[in-house]
């Protein structure tokens, strides 16, 4: 039904659409858990430090039952995916459920040897890891954490971002770790999350970030060949009515520019703007993602 009502008519061509979306799925949660296998076991186990998220509620747990950690991974983990299914899809929880058995077989299984004792290294590129792990498995439209399912539909409802709301959670979860363990400890592993969720941040969202811009100028028309030819990137061209002043009622049919740039390429544009017209309006808003047009793609996208 759907297909009939969109008129596609390549079968074929949605297939390997389909297809390849699946596999660079695959690749991207493989690539996750591996990564945050080496934060954990390179890094933050054979060191004492704490994960946070699930992973921190279970080694809490392992150090109070007899319970092998491997379980209490897939144990823990369990309600979230859960959640993930009603709240996200069932797709999702399908791929959720297996990278997080991926993660906690590769946990119990592979051996790697502690890679350094220095406290701040094992912090900064502990969570260097475990954040590559987290945003990679996310990329690939799973999750390695059950923590992450609240993470992403907090997301989607506040102005908080993935990585910002699993510091915060971590944070309440490391003071209930220092009570257990230490404070020392517990204070390191706070840093090791405030570098986990910026790498987050980086793997998900990439360091070019989508900005739009709204541009009125009576030189519309030389800013829009400028954007078009000197940038190379597509503009489009909005009618507006103004509504204050003398000019609202002499220009009644104004032109605004709208355009998608990334934000290394903002300062560029304003230059060239300023050479036009300097006393333009303009408007600049982040953008989560696009699809299409004439903008710069994000590696890995």
């Amino acid at each position: 039904m759907v297909k009939r009502l969109l008129k596609i008519q390549d079968n074929a061509l949605v297939k390997r659409i389909t297809i390849w979306r699946q596999i660079k799925d695959g690749i991207f949660i493989a690539i996750g858990v591996v990564m945050a296998s080496i934060g954990l076991k390179g890094f933050l186990l054979p060191n004492g430090f704490f994960d946070g998220g699930a992973m921190g509620m279970s080694l809490l747990l392992e150090m109070l039952t007899p319970v092998n950690l491997s379980v209490l991974i897939i144990l823990v983990n369990l309600p979230f995916i859960l959640l993930g299914a009603k709240q996200v899809s069932v797709p999702f929880a399908i791929k959720s459920t297996i990278a997080i058995f991926g993660l906690a077989f590769l946990v119990h299984y592979i051996e790697v040897p502690a890679i350094t004792a220095d406290k701040l290294l094992i912090a900064v590129f502990g969570g260097f890891f475990l954040g590559s792990g987290i945003g990679f498995a996310i990329r690939g439209g799973a999750v390695i954490d059950g923590t992450e399912v609240l993470a992403i539909s907090v997301s989607r409802k506040s102005s908080l971002t993935v990585g910002d709301f699993i510091t915060v959670f971590n944070v309440c979860l490391f003071i209930v770790a220092a009570i257990f363990v230490d404070l020392e400890t517990a204070m390191y592993s706070m840093l090791t999350y405030f570098s986990a969720s910026k790498t987050v941040d980086f793997i998900i969202n990439g360091v070019e970030e989508y900005l739009g811009v709204m541009i009125m100028s009576p030189h519309n028309e030389d800013i829009k060949q400028m954007i078009s030819f000197d940038l190379g990137r597509g503009v489009t061209v909005l009618k507006s009515d103004g509504g204050y002043g003398d000019k609202a009622n002499q220009l009644p049919d104004r032109k605004v520019l709208f355009c998608v740039i990334t934000r290394l390429e903002v300062t560029k544009m304003l230059v060239e703007i300023n050479k036009i017209d300097p006393k333009a309006f303009v408007i600049q808003y982040p953008i989560k993602d696009t699809k299409g047009g004439m903008i710069k793609k994000r590696p890995l996208h």
